[in-house]
């Protein structure tokens, strides 16, 4: 395993991540264990997962990929492990999890306290605000449409001043943003600064060979101010495995599962996969090795999230580790690239 440090702190991590989102609806408890033992097994250390998941989002299901971890959590030795949670960002969709989504005092406060009882922790090392409160372009939203009407009540300071309380009770080790952007980050990282509060130090969005949109601005954002990105679907809801080459659709697949997951494979995203697929036979790779190679080796990148239903893929996506992409196929990669740039954001 290749370790990095989480910026702005002295908490080394494992580069790969395991992502846990399938617990509860595509993997049971006893799946969810065994990933978890053969990931700590391999070197990784850092755990990720939210109080909504699993997903899709279900009232029925909400909390238990935080519960399957907290069975296997309370049973190993907890300060070798970095375990990173999400509160809900508003959305009409969620108000299940409860009728006042968002970032109030009251809100984040009560969404951590259920996230350590189900987790079965005293804290969480990474506390994330899962999407932005206002109006923001984020889950596949290319432009940005701006609302002038919208009844956003920009309280950043606020929200950073409970986080901060939060450290200093020792619940939480530190916070980091999700599906946010430039401005937004920066706005985290002004207020910070100006009122002596604890700082962003990560950003959990969308990277992957079809969605590069964060060297657009805020891989800038992440270098000049140290804060690192988590990228997440790495391999774009498995598009990037190559099982969905040619038309197929494997049976249990997510896809299969769940049509309206199809954030990554429009027609434009299928035809840079299957060129990407090319590249990979070409260097004895496969393509999922090849996808999660070019993440592992950017330098802005502190996590990449991974993720698996099936021991099989949670093996290879560990094992991309070891693969290391020579510079002519990272240029081979941009050339392909520059054909449809981020076909699917």
């Amino acid at each position: 395993m290749k370790y990095t440090t989480i910026p702005q702190t002295d908490i080394k991590v494992s580069k790969i991540c395991l992502g846990t989102m399938t617990y509860g609806q595509q993997n049971t408890e006893e799946e969810a264990h065994e990933q978890l033992n053969y990931a700590i097994d391999q070197g990784v250390n850092f755990i990720d997962t939210a109080e909504m998941y699993s997903i899709p989002g279900r009232k029925e299901t909400q909390g238990s990929t935080e519960r399957y971890i907290g069975t296997w959590l309370k049973d190993q030795k907890r300060d070798s492990l970095v375990v990173a949670t999400k509160v809900t960002g508003p959305m009409p969709y969620f108000n299940y999890i409860r009728p006042n989504l968002g970032f109030s005092k009251e809100v984040i406060r009560e969404a951590l306290d259920l996230s350590l009882k189900r987790l079965q922790t005293d804290y969480v090392d990474i506390y994330q605000l899962h999407w932005p409160e206002r109006n923001v372009n984020f889950f596949g939203q290319r432009n940005y449409n701006h609302n002038p009407n919208e009844q956003w009540k920009d309280n950043f300071k606020s929200v950073i001043q409970t986080l901060d309380e939060l450290v200093k009770e020792g619940k939480i080790r530190h916070y980091g943003v999700s599906n946010e952007s430039s401005w937004g980050v920066m706005r985290q990282v002004a207020e910070s600064k100006q009122n002596g509060l604890t700082v962003c130090k990560t950003i959990q969005n969308p990277y992957s060979l079809l969605n590069r949109t964060f060297e657009i601005n805020l891989a800038e954002v992440s270098l000049r101010e140290n804060i690192g990105l988590l990228a997440y679907s790495p391999l774009a809801f498995g598009v990037l495995s190559g099982k969905y080459l040619n038309n197929k659709m494997p049976e249990n697949s997510r896809l299969k599962l769940f049509p309206a997951y199809s954030r990554y494979s429009n027609p434009q995203a299928l035809k840079l996969t299957a060129l990407y697929a090319e590249l990979a036979k070409k260097h004895n790779l496969s393509l999922a090795e090849l996808s999660l190679a070019f993440v592992n080796q950017r330098p802005f990148v502190t996590g990449n999230i991974i993720g698996a239903t099936t021991m099989d893929q949670l093996k290879e996506n560990i094992g991309s580790i070891k693969v290391n992409l020579s510079k002519e196929i990272l240029d081979e990669i941009d050339t392909i690239q520059n054909l449809q740039p981020n076909p699917a954001p």
